[in-house]
């Protein structure tokens, strides 16, 4: 009989999966032991409010603000990094430090039959645009394509402690996240993602993959003229919230041309929100059957964020539940 980490990696490796892939929350079946990265014993999050504004650090030295009560992030008010002239200074966070992957390490050396996934966090893009708030790291691109490398390079090297870290600690794989895209289509051209990012992309997902582990990358969007490139770095499972967002046919073609497996939710977007139950149910029938044996099902874990009542997911989980 297969394992849950069997099932996920026959998923992963279209091996000709009994079943998807799930991982749901509460009392739901879940394949995956998910560990996320211990704090830093050299940092603590400054917080304060004024006014109907909340001011917060990060790890990385950005200063964030948030209205009281609306979304949980916000938005960088100061970054860490506004001029060139501090790149060389400028200090990355201490991912190197061994203690932040004990918990990891015990809670993964505990007997499971669950596939150990590390979540590492962001990404390249992901943490260096907050180094120079959003608008102006969208014209380095264009003015500052030198120094804009040196950071993405910094940054890697990040990433690169991450990977080790959680190659160290017994993950079967990690998890990622770069929101690249809008609703129609990349922020930046395909081919300033060949530029700045597949080189650096390519060297650590080949380091994770000498760990053995698998590289699982969550983004928004629409990502659809790199999803190629993508797969090139080395990716093994794209986590995507709108599968709808795609031709899904169409992308389920490509993931088993090029082996790669689909880590999805019913459509947060166009789907779960209608609550219109037989549509849910039968839009959640036809990804199961488009990305039939490479696909892995979750829930979102923030429903009200996207307006879904608790039942309209039920109705979503309970048709995937139908297939084990």
């Amino acid at each position: 009989m297969m394992t849950p980490r069997d099932i996920v990696l026959a998923n992963l490796n279209h091996t000709g999966a009994p079943r998807p892939g799930m991982t749901f929350d509460g009392d739901r079946v879940n394949d995956m032991l998910g560990v996320g990265i211990g704090a830093s014993q050299n940092y603590t999050r400054k917080r304060w409010t004024e006014g109907d504004k909340e001011y917060y650090d990060d790890e990385w030295g950005n200063l964030w603000v948030r209205f009281v009560g609306g979304c949980a992030n916000g938005e960088v008010v100061t970054a860490a990094l506004p001029s060139w002239d501090g790149l060389d200074a400028l200090k990355m966070p201490d991912y190197e430090d061994s203690s932040r992957y004990e918990s990891m390490k015990e809670t993964f050396a505990q007997p499971t039959d669950k596939f150990k996934l590390a979540h590492i966090g962001g990404w390249i893009f992901d943490n260096a645009r907050y180094l120079r708030t959003m608008e102006v790291y969208f014209m380095d691109m264009a003015m500052y394509p030198d120094e804009l490398k040196q950071l993405h390079s910094k940054v890697a090297k990040v990433y690169e402690a991450k990977i080790h870290g959680a190659g160290s600690a017994g993950a079967d794989g990690i998890m990622i996240g770069e929101d690249m895209g809008t609703q129609t289509g990349l922020l930046f051209s395909p081919d300033m993602f060949r530029e700045f990012f597949k080189e650096e992309y390519t060297r650590l997902i080949d380091l994770a993959h000498e760990f053995d582990m698998k590289v699982l990358m969550h983004s928004c969007g629409m990502n659809w003229e790199i999803i190629d490139d993508l797969i090139d770095c080395g990716i093994d499972c794209f986590q995507f919230d709108q599968p709808a967002l795609y031709d899904m046919p169409a992308l389920a073609a490509t993931l088993r041309e090029r082996k790669v497996a689909l880590w999805s939710p019913t459509d947060i977007q166009r789907v779960l929100p209608t609550g219109d139950r037989e549509f849910i149910e039968s839009e959640t029938r036809r990804m199961l059957d488009t990305f039939e044996g490479c696909l892995i099902t979750k829930n979102y874990p923030d429903l009200p964020g996207i307006g879904v009542k608790p039942e309209w997911d039920m109705w979503a989980y309970n048709v995937i539940a139908e297939r084990t």
